[in-house]
């Protein structure tokens, strides 16, 4: 078999020891100058400058070339094999030296002994090995043993049959109102529909090295089904279903079912005060000083007037709000309505509106105003990302503000956290090694005196009390910071016209327009809030 890469072979001649390098044919690798060095160092022959000068040399010809190395001191010059191992004990290759001629060729014993030499007990491909002592190319790695890896397993997941998505929009008409007889942002649900099915997680296969070694496959993530009141579940526990007709919603990976609470007509003195653990649909209006509290969604299909709404989940409210300076709207996520006057509206995710008249509006996202007249006239606007709206202030110069980015008492909140988390952290990391120390010593079959090991239960409930309350810190970290990274892009947008004397707040910046602008946006930029054509 003809060599394609570049080899070298030790030559004896009258008590003179010589290697011929050969150079690669069309294709093949060049020598490498270290593997020729090792080579010699294994016969004896220690490094040499001038040596590996010669040899490099050697080494660049295109022709064959001989390098006299030292006298012979009678180290047999048979043909070799080299093994190598992979860092991870996974694959293990062997290369093939040209012995000097009339010397002994490699044999089987010849690579099994190096391999047991190495410990590789595991993988080795037999068949490979009889190919290649039949025929084999000197200075050519061939890959003769290789471990078993760990079959990596699947996570469990959980798939949902109704809307998880709190941040979905409302469908708008042509004219950008709302259109309110489409309105997917709400997860119906009917009574025994199927809710969610857990897929069990799949664990993987231990793995083995070459040396015998087992492999721990990675960890899979289990999972269980999280659920509240008005849910059945399956009699596998892989399934849960409604019992009820009524709103479906997910809160930090728990499902609720909330039942309907429906007035027929207005809430008024007939009515009075509402407060339910579900949803809450008013066909008519909400007059002024009542109050409706709901754990779900309320739904109003009239008018709401100096009333208080409060929801856990969204506010829906088809012909708007006249607050008369005392209507709120509270709401732990999105708030869509017709008009916003005289009111205050505070909304955990977004705010979808026609208009806001001289009202307190804020959002945890954003806010929109483009459908009908799009106007936001007096008042104090304020969401993290985005405001957007058609019109803003007037050619009164109507006092008007309007807030983007993040809040100074976020800022103070998120630092507060992250040392909180920190020396929870710290509390979690001076247990854990102590804990380990005991778990090494039982396996060992250390026998633990009955103060230790009560000393160990102490520890143990100290750490999980620790982990718990690190998980909701971590969690409202997270919240925040893609709050922080959303609001670095918070910008407000101008569909038509912005009249002069609204004050635009960025984070800590603040300016007032000067001039009527069209078409714009303002966003921040260093230290300077900047005006855009959109």
């Amino acid at each position: 078999m003809e060599n394609r890469n570049g080899y070298f072979k030790p030559i004896i001649e009258s008590g003179e020891f010589y290697l011929k390098f050969f150079p690669p044919q069309e294709g093949g690798k060049n020598i490498d100058v270290k593997d020729v060095t090792r080579y010699l160092m294994d016969k004896g022959y220690p490094s040499d400058d001038k040596r590996i000068k010669e040899i490099n040399k050697a080494i660049s010809s295109s022709e064959p070339v001989v390098v006299y190395i030292d006298k012979d001191v009678g180290i047999p010059f048979n043909e070799r094999v080299s093994i190598s191992m992979s860092l991870d004990y996974m694959l293990v290759r062997c290369t093939f030296y040209a012995g000097a001629d009339n010397y002994r060729a490699v044999s089987e014993e010849d690579i099994y002994d190096a391999l047991k030499h190495k410990g590789v007990v595991c993988g080795i491909d037999e068949s490979k090995i009889k190919e290649l002592v039949q025929e084999h190319q000197y200075c050519t790695e061939y890959l003769i043993a290789k471990g078993i890896p760990p079959t990596l397993g699947k996570d469990a997941r959980i798939e949902y049959f109704f809307s998880t998505n709190r941040s979905l929009k409302p469908k708008h008409n042509e004219d950008g109102s709302v259109n309110y007889h489409d309105l997917d942002i709400i997860s119906k649900v009917e009574k025994d529909q199927l809710l969610a099915r857990l897929i069990p997680a799949v664990p993987g296969n231990p793995g083995k090295t070459v040396r015998g070694e087992d492999i721990k496959p990675r960890d899979v993530q289990n999972l269980h089904l999280s659920y509240a009141n008005n849910i059945r579940v399956s009699e596998d526990g892989m399934e849960i279903y409604s019992e009820v007709t009524g709103h479906a919603s997910l809160v930090q990976g728990k499902v609720f079912v909330s039942g309907v609470y429906e007035v027929p007509a207005d809430v008024d003195n007939s009515i009075g005060d509402i407060e339910y653990p579900g949803n809450v649909l008013v066909r008519g209006n909400v007059k002024s000083g009542f109050i409706v509290k709901a754990d779900g969604d309320i739904v109003v299909e009239g008018v709401v007037e100096g009333a208080q709404l409060y929801a856990g989940g969204q506010i829906i409210v088809k012909r708007g709000i006249h607050g008369m300076g005392k209507g709120l709207l509270k709401a732990k996520s999105n708030v869509v309505i017709k008009f916003i006057e005289s009111a205050t509206v505070e909304s955990g995710g977004y705010v979808d509106t026609e208009s806001i008249i001289q009202s307190k509006v804020s959002a945890s996202t954003e806010i929109i105003v483009n459908g009908g007249k799009g106007l936001i006239i007096g008042g104090d606007v304020q969401a993290c990302n985005r405001v957007s709206a058609r019109t803003i202030g007037s050619e009164m110069g109507t006092s008007t503000v309007v807030e983007v980015g993040v809040e100074p008492e976020k800022l103070e909140r998120f630092s507060m956290l992250q040392q909180t988390a920190k020396e929870l952290a710290k509390k979690i990391e001076a247990i854990r090694p102590i804990l380990l120390n005991y778990s090494e010593k039982l396996k060992a079959g250390v026998v633990i005196p009955a103060d230790k090991v009560e000393f160990m239960k102490q520890q143990v409930i100290a750490l999980k009390s620790l982990q718990s309350q690190l998980a909701p810190v971590n969690e409202e970290l997270n919240i925040l910071r893609t709050e922080f990274m959303n609001a670095g892009r918070a910008k407000v947008e101008i569909q038509n016209v912005i009249y002069p004397g609204v004050v635009i707040k960025i984070s800590e910046l603040s300016i007032t327009t000067k001039d009527q602008r069209k078409y714009c946006y303002y966003v921040k930029e260093g230290a300077e809030i900047k005006v855009k054509n959109l």
